[in-house]
């Protein structure tokens, strides 16, 4: 089974609380929509008691074509609620958590503070979707082509590892404009990912921080395709691989 891991990911997990070589992710279920934390390949989602008690702040916010409306996160036993969202096809959710504790690095004495930023998009459609997120990737309007976004400008050469529930995944290179393409052969749910540090200096909460890493998935539903491969065992929470 390939790990749901960038080799950029791995970097920042030399260097950052384990944890943060997780990612999160939006999941639909029904009418249900959860913001989850984990390993969306290796099916582990993270709990309370435990390592989803190290979000901080979450937020959670409806795009549609007429506007934006702030949603609800209620904290559960596994995952968060997404309230408030009526979803139409076209419509996005996105969610983020700037606030997530951050950590020391020392070199030759210095310490240099660090923080994370984890990020999620729902599309309910590969129809083209403008960034929000600070790190985002969106659907462009063709069915398995997406596009990187850093800061709202295209995020050249980015690494995206694309998964399904089985384990499955690939990874590709986008190209000079931020561009990616893949094959969607499985009918079901598909999680793009993709990681970045900025190593400009700045501040948060009155905290100076020396580089921001960010991680952003997408969740996307091919709604035609041959049957999806069952999901593999559920990796327990906190576990490592």
């Amino acid at each position: 089974m390939k790990k749901l891991l960038l080799s950029s990911l791995l970097a920042l997990a030399a260097i950052a609380p384990a944890a943060q070589a997780h990612h999160v992710w939006l999941e639909q279920d029904g009418k249900t929509v959860k913001l989850q934390f984990g390993e969306f390949g290796l099916n582990q989602r993270e709990t309370t008691p435990g390592l989803l008690d190290k979000f901080v702040a979450p937020r959670a916010t409806l795009l549609k074509a007429s506007g934006e409306t702030a949603l609800t996160l209620e904290k559960t036993a596994k995952g968060y609620v997404v309230g408030g969202a009526s979803l139409a096809a076209g419509d996005a959710i996105v969610a983020e958590d700037n606030a997530y504790p951050g950590w020391e690095t020392t070199k030759d004495g210095t310490t240099s503070q660090h923080i994370w930023i984890p990020a999620a998009r729902l599309a309910t459609s590969f129809a083209a979707q403008q960034p929000k997120l600070a790190l985002d990737i969106v659907p462009t309007g063709t069915a398995g082509e997406f596009k990187v976004f850093y800061k709202g400008q295209p995020l050249p050469k980015a690494k995206v590892a694309i998964t399904v529930p089985s384990g499955w995944s690939k990874e590709a290179l986008a190209d000079a404009n931020g561009a990616v393409k893949f094959d969607l052969p499985w009918k079901g749910t598909y999680v793009l990912e993709t990681a970045h540090t900025d190593k400009t200096d700045g501040e948060r909460a009155g905290v100076q921080y020396a580089s921001a890493s960010h991680t952003s998935s997408l969740t996307v539903v091919q709604p035609k395709g041959i049957a999806a491969l069952a999901a593999g065992p559920a990796l327990a929470p906190g576990a490592e691989h």
